[in-house]
């Protein structure tokens, strides 16, 4: 198969995840209302990770790079965990919603982390590209009620660790995507993430950290629990498969959309009632993100000329500088 067409196969894969990811909002949702955070978490991880093992297995180790290992596998796994913590430590809805504002910087660090680690040429555009795909996004989760910055602010001062956690899961998230394309090679570690995962959060829960169950568990939360295993597990190996061989720039574009899929899902899964804000944040969302693509689309082009004739660009080996000079074994 040519380089190209290994390309565009990896990233049609890639985009699966924000489709996959916008679905599973909704149903973690509901697997946190009927099980608990710890619980929750654990069932959904645990089924994550057996239909990962059945679809892509576990790698061998010994042909995984072991940089990628090092500080890949870790990063993937405090990703997660930031995030899942963000929202157990949130002061009320109104946190829990400005939390997720500040994870869905991602998208927006990605694209930095490829433009600064891995080589993708930008232009200028690509900044209020950024900022206007990520204002579309505070005006969907903010919704009818709108957003303030003086209430943010104080919400911030007042309870700042949520805020940070929401960061680090953002940066880390970013970090990871970065890595893989650097040192991921053909390797796929999403069955791996989820079991470690898993027994992290088994061990939580075993510890009675975030129990509190609003509701019984009900026919409806298992469901959640089955559909939300497949679609996170699959975002995840998706993703992973995306950042490895396929075009990242449109990739980074494209996961702003997670959010909207989020929001149009939640309609059909639990009711929820989309208002003219979400339509006026969803139209600065695809300017916002056509801008981002448009301006990185030309400098994808050089690294993938570079992967293809088994070279890496110059930024990318910053991550050698940071990291040594190890070989792969």
């Amino acid at each position: 198969m040519s380089s190209a067409m290994t390309t565009q196969r990896a990233t049609l894969i890639g985009l699966l995840a924000p489709l996959c990811w916008g679905m599973g909002v909704s149903l973690v949702r509901g697997i946190a209302e009927g099980f608990g955070l710890a619980q929750g978490q654990t069932l959904l991880y645990i089924t994550a990770a057996v239909c990962l093992f059945f679809v892509i297995g576990i790698p061998d180790l010994r042909t995984v790079d072991r940089r990628y290992l090092i500080f890949g596998l870790p990063t993937a796994n405090a990703s997660s965990l930031c995030f899942t913590l963000a929202i157990f430590f949130s002061a009320g809805g109104t946190q829990t919603m400005e939390a997720a504002m500040v994870n869905y910087l991602w998208p927006a660090l990605t694209l930095l982390f490829a433009v600064v680690f891995n080589g993708v040429r930008s232009r200028w555009w690509i900044a209020p590209g950024m900022v206007l795909a990520f204002c579309g996004i505070v005006e969907i989760l903010a919704g009818g009620q709108g957003f303030s910055l003086e209430g943010f602010i104080s919400r911030l001062l007042e309870h700042p660790l949520s805020y940070i956690l929401a960061v680090g899961a953002a940066v880390t998230w970013a970090a990871f995507s970065s890595m893989t394309r650097a040192w991921g090679g053909s390797t796929n570690l999403a069955c791996l993430i989820f079991c470690i995962n898993a027994s992290i959060y088994g061990v939580l829960w075993l510890c009675g950290f975030g129990t509190q169950m609003v509701g019984e568990p009900s026919a409806h939360g298992w469901i959640s629990v089955i559909l939300g295993g497949i679609a996170m597990g699959g975002a995840y190996a998706a993703w992973t498969q995306g950042m490895t061989k396929g075009n990242i720039t449109v990739l980074a574009a494209a996961s702003y959309f997670t959010p909207v899929l989020s929001c149009v899902f939640a309609v059909f899964w639990i009711g929820a009632k989309l208002d003219s804000s979400f339509w006026t944040g969803v139209a600065a969302v695809v300017v916002g993100s056509l801008l981002c693509w448009d301006a990185t689309a030309r400098g994808m082009k050089p690294l993938l000329a570079l992967e293809a004739q088994g070279r890496t660009s110059a930024a990318n080996r910053i991550w050698l500088r940071m990291t040594g000079r190890g070989s792969k074994r």
